[in-house]
Order: structure tokens, then sequence, then C-alpha cells
């Protein structure tokens, strides 16, 4: 093969819509350097994603039964202790308090947490741009291990329930857990082509479900046998690990600039143009279109899990530990079915319609969820939302296609905003909404959840049609021309 062959090989290369190259496990864009070492199998952030959910999710219901252990000892009820909890305590006013109570305190942690972290993420992700994908991986994960570390010395020293807000706020200034969302998504929009995209956004998500399955399971059990704390110590080596992982093993993806700073008001003018264009035209739309459904999804995503501990633990189901653990495993698979629906529906649907099924399977798992006053119904209710997290990968797709390769880390900066926003807005709706709904409906919020996802599944069907039309158009105009 001459020169000129080899030059018009390279040419072609460099015009086509994928101007990457393959390394071994991960791709690396061109201006980028390359990986350290290489490895066999296609692994980078998933460990990250792995370990950091698992933290989270194995603390989340076990610092909420503490909540509740604790709040109990101060107003003297000791119904789930002492087999007091049953069907005749609904309307047991000790109860009530302590339900009250302890979705308040859950309330002012999560909140204090979430409007630190709303404005640490927003630096964070578009940062990461400049200075690279791996800080933005190692300084949350440090931060969640010094949240669980004053966690176990509140257990320890049963300090006042106050300090797990301190340990809320020490997370928070390091962007928390969606900090690592973000950087995590933007690494496989750095190393993935956009056909392949949504499902490599939708093994990541996986990942979720996989680590909060098994957490679920495993706190259950060692939260019955053994008590809060040596779990929390997993917890804070779980966080320990994922930061040693990205140190070692997740090769960069983006140029480190040493110049770049982290307290800048380029990374909030580089979100707003973002948001504020429309070239093409019609991008500004779709992009506040989808951007408002991510929010709505994951608003409703988030505010009902806060509630299901705290719905599980009095009465009429009265579930203990173990059983929790069991319930919040079957909330989790539904991340790997999802993932396994979404690939089959992929073969014969479009991504919209992919969506709009996930939000199906969303809404009337928790149409059942709210009336549930079994065992056997909530699991049902579980069952039925088998595809519920079909939806947010699709809408992570969608957004990430909508924006240049150059605006990829704006673009989840943007999201990881919204995310710690749903976290800030559904902490304040659905955990104010439960104690004021207990004495016409206990599972009114997650009937209210369910309407909710309505606006999100008609924006959806509406643009899968406009999309629809649209390509039908230029099909149409190519052939004719």
């Amino acid at each position: 093969m001459d020169e000129s062959d080899t030059s018009a090989i390279i040419a072609e290369d460099s015009e086509s819509g994928d101007s990457s190259k393959v390394c071994c496990c991960f791709k690396v864009t061109q201006n980028k350097p390359p990986p350290p070492c290489s490895c066999p199998f296609s692994v980078t952030v998933e460990p990250v994603m792995f370990l950091s959910t698992f933290s989270i999710v194995l603390q989340m219901p076990l610092y909420t039964q503490y909540l509740w252990d604790r709040l109990s000892e101060d107003v003297g009820y000791n119904g789930t202790k002492g087999g007091g909890c049953n069907a005749s305590t609904v309307h047991d006013p000790l109860q009530k308090e302590v339900e009250i109570l302890t979705a308040h305190w859950s309330l002012y942690i999560n909140l204090g947490g979430f409007l630190v972290g709303l404005i640490m993420v927003t630096l964070l992700g578009s940062w990461s741009d400049r200075a690279g994908r791996r800080l933005v991986l190692i300084i949350p994960s440090l931060g969640l291990a010094v949240q669980a570390a004053v966690y176990l010395i509140v257990m320890y020293l049963k300090l006042p329930v106050f300090w797990f807000l301190i340990g809320r706020i020490c997370s928070g200034l390091s962007g928390d857990f969606n900090a690592i969302l973000a950087g995590c998504f933007a690494y496989v929009a750095d190393t993935s082509g956009r056909g392949s995209r949504t499902f490599r956004v939708a093994i990541l998500e996986a990942c979720l479900g996989l680590a909060g399955m098994f957490a679920s399971i495993i706190g259950g059990q060692w939260r019955r046998a053994q008590g809060y704390i040596n779990p929390f110590w997993l917890v804070l080596a779980t966080n320990l690990a994922a930061a040693f992982y990205t140190y070692l093993f997740v090769p960069e993806t983006v140029t480190p600039d040493p110049e770049a700073k982290l307290l800048s008001t380029r990374h909030h003018r580089a979100i707003y143009r973002l948001y504020e264009s429309d070239e093409p035209q019609g991008r500004r739309t779709k992009l506040w279109f989808y951007t408002l459904c991510f929010f709505l999804v994951v608003s409703v995503h988030l505010g009902c899990s806060d509630l299901y501990v705290l719905y599980e633990l009095s009465a009429p189901l009265c579930w203990g530990p173990e059983m929790i653990g069991y319930g919040s495993a079957a909330k989790n698979l539904a991340y790997l079915t999802s993932l396994t629906g979404l690939r089959a529906m992929q073969c014969c649907l479009e991504d919209s319609w992919v969506a709009l099924v996930g939000l199906t399977s969303n809404i009337v798992g928790l149409i059942v969820i709210s009336v549930a006053d079994t065992t056997d119904l909530m699991f049902t209710g579980y069952g039925l939302c088998f595809l519920f997290m079909a939806s947010t990968p699709v809408l992570r797709s969608k957004l990430s296609k909508l924006v240049d390769p150059s605006e990829q880390g704006a673009l989840f900066a943007s999201v990881a905003c919204v995310e710690g926003l749903c976290s800030l807005v559904s902490s304040g709706v659905f955990n104010s909404l439960y104690p004021a709904s207990l004495h016409f409906m206990k599972g009114f919020p997650f009937l209210f959840g369910a309407f909710i996802l309505l606006i999100p599944a008609g924006i959806i069907g509406g643009l899968g049609c406009q999309e629809k039309r649209e390509s039908r158009t230029n099909r149409e105009g190519s052939g004719i021309s």
C-alpha cells in the first residue's frame, strides 16, 4: 500500500462520526493520553459504580432503622423491639410520633447534604473536562468515607442524631454520590459511540442494581445478627476501596490541564451556553424537555426510595431487618431485569417506546404498593416494577446525543446538578407528604409518584412521535433528491 492510499484512509477515518481509537479495554479519543497499561476485559469505571452504590444502599436502610430505634427510645416506644407492632397498632400515637420524627430527621439530614452537594457537583462535573475524570471519582469516594466515619462515631458514643447531619454535609462538600454518577457517565460518554451509548449507560445503571441487591440482602441479615456498627465498617471500607481502585486502575480519558481551577465561574457559564444555544434548530427545546422528564422520573425514584423502609417498618406490614433486606433486594433486582428488558426491546422498538414501557411498569407497581397492606401485596408491587429503570438510560443517552462531543462534560455536570436537585426536591416533598397523609392514606406518596410519572410519559411519547415524523420527512427528502 503506497502513501497516497494510506493518506486517503486516514482522511476518511477522520471524517467519520466516531473519531476515536480503541485501545484494549477502552477507547482513547484523539488528543488524549494513551493508557499506562492494557487489560483484557472491557471494565473501567463499573467497579467504582458498584462499590459506591454498595456502600450507599447498605447504609441507607440501616441509618433509617437506627434513627427509628434511637427516636423510639426517646419517646418510650418499643413496638418492633417488644413485638408490639401489628395491625392493632396502626393508630398507636407513639408509633405515629416516631414515624413523624424519623421522617423529619431524614428530611433534615438529606436536605443538608443535598444543598451542599448541589453546588459542588456542578463545579466538579464541568471541572473534570479540564482536570480529568479520575479526580471527580476519587474526591467523592473519600467524602463518603468521611461520612461513614462520622456515623460510626455517632453510634459508638451514642451522640445526638444531629451529628448525622454533620457527616452528611462532609459528604456533600466532596460532591456526594451524585458526583460519582456524573464522573462515571461522563467516562462512558468519552469511551462509547452513539450507537452503543444507550446500552453502555444501561450496563452502568445495572451495576447500581446488582450492588443494591447484594447490599440489601447482606445489610438486613447482618443488622439482625450483629447490630449497626459492623455493617458501617464495611461501608467505610468500600468507599476507600473505590477511591484506591480509581487511583490505581482507571485510565484517564481527558488530558489534565494543570491550570484548571475548581472555583471558577467558567463551569457555570459552560452549562448556561449548553442550554441557551439552539444549534442545530430545535435542540434547545428537546434538551429542556428531556431534562424535565429526567428530573421528574428520578425525583419519583428517590422520593419513594426514601419512604420504603419507613413504610415497611410500621403497621400493618411491621417488617423486621431481614424482611426489609429482602424487599430492598427485590426492588434493586429490577435494575438487572430492566437491563435485560431494554436489550430485548431495542431489537423491535425505538428508544422512546422503550422508555414508555419502563414508565408504565413503574406506574403500575407504585399503585399496587400504595395500597399494600400485606407482605405478598408489597412484593407484588416490587415485581410489577421489573422494568422501572428502563427509562433513565434512554433519557441519559438522548441527552448525550443532543450535544457535541466537546460538550459532554458540561452536559453531565448539568445532569448531576439535576440529580442533586431531584434529591433535594424529592426529600422535601415525599418526606413531608408521608407524615401529612398518614391520617387518610398511608401509601398516598406512592400514588402521588405514579401520577407524576404520567407527565414524562406524555412528553416522551410526544417527542418520540415528532422524531419519527422528522425521520420520515428526511428519508422522503433524500429519496426525492
